[in-house]
C-alpha cells in the first residue's frame, strides 16, 4: 500500500504540469509540497518512512529548489538520475557490507521458501545495479533529447513501468527457484 501512495505526488505533479499549460515550474513545485505532505501519510500507513522515499523527498527538495530559483529545469531533469544511481551504488555498495545484499533483503521476505546461495543473490544485486545505471543514463539521454513535455510523461511512465516489469520478471525468475512448501509435520 505505502509502494502505491509514494506514486501519488508523482502523478499530482504530471497532472499539474499539464492542467497547468506545460509549466515546469508549477509541476516542480507541485511535486516538492506533494511529496513533503505524503510524508506523514506514508508514516500513519506504514508506521514507517521508506528510505528510498525519503532519499527522493530530499533530492526533490534541493533539486527542486535549484530549479525555481535559478530558473532552469535541468536541474529537476536530473534529480530522477541522480537517485537512479544512488540507488544502484547502495546495491553495489551491499554486496560488500552486511550478510545480505540488498536484494536478496528486499526479495527474500516475498519468497520465504526460496534458498539460494549467496552467490546467487550477488549475481541478482549485480543485475539491480546494472538495471539502476541503465534507467538512470536512459533519463538522461531522454531529459537532453526529447521535448520537455515528452520527457515530463516518459521519465514517470517509462521508468515506473520498467521497474515494475523488472521487479516482476525477477521474482518470476527467483520464485521458480523456490522450492515446494514444507509440510508442517514434517521432522
Amino acid at each position: 500500500m505505502t509502494a502505491l501512495l509514494e506514486l501519488v505526488p508523482l502523478l499530482i505533479s504530471i497532472g499539474a504540469y499539464f492542467y497547468q499549460g506545460r509549466d515546469i515550474y508549477v509541476a516542480t513545485a507541485t511535486l516538492m509540497v506533494s511529496m513533503t505532505l505524503m510524508l506523514p501519510v506514508i508514516w500513519v500507513a506504514g508506521r514507517s518512512l521508506p528510505k528510498m522515499y525519503l532519499l527522493s523527498t530530499v533530492l526533490v527538495l534541493v533539486f527542486g529548489t535549484a530549479t525555481l530559483v535559478l530558473h532552469d529545469p535541468l536541474f529537476i531533469k536530473w534529480k530522477p538520475t541522480l537517485f537512479l544511481w544512488m540507488v544502484g551504488i547502495a546495491f553495489l555498495i551491499s554486496g560488500f557490507v552486511g550478510q545480505q545484499p540488498l536484494a536478496q533483503r528486499l526479495m527474500q521476505p516475498a519468497l520465504p521458501d526460496l534458498q539460494l546461495p549467496r552467490a546467487a543473490w550477488l549475481r541478482v544485486n549485480h543485475l539491480w545495479v546494472v538495471f539502476y545505471a541503465v534507467c538512470g543514463l536512459a533519463n538522461i539521454i531522454a531529459a537532453l533529447r526529447l521535448p520537455e513535455a515528452l520527457w515530463f510523461s516518459w521519465h514517470g511512465l517509462a521508468l515506473g513501468l520498467a521497474s515494475m516489469l523488472f521487479i516482476l520478471a525477477q521474482a518470476y525468475w527467483l520464485g521458480r527457484r523456490a522450492g515446494p512448501p514444507a509440510a508442517a509435520n514434517d521432522p
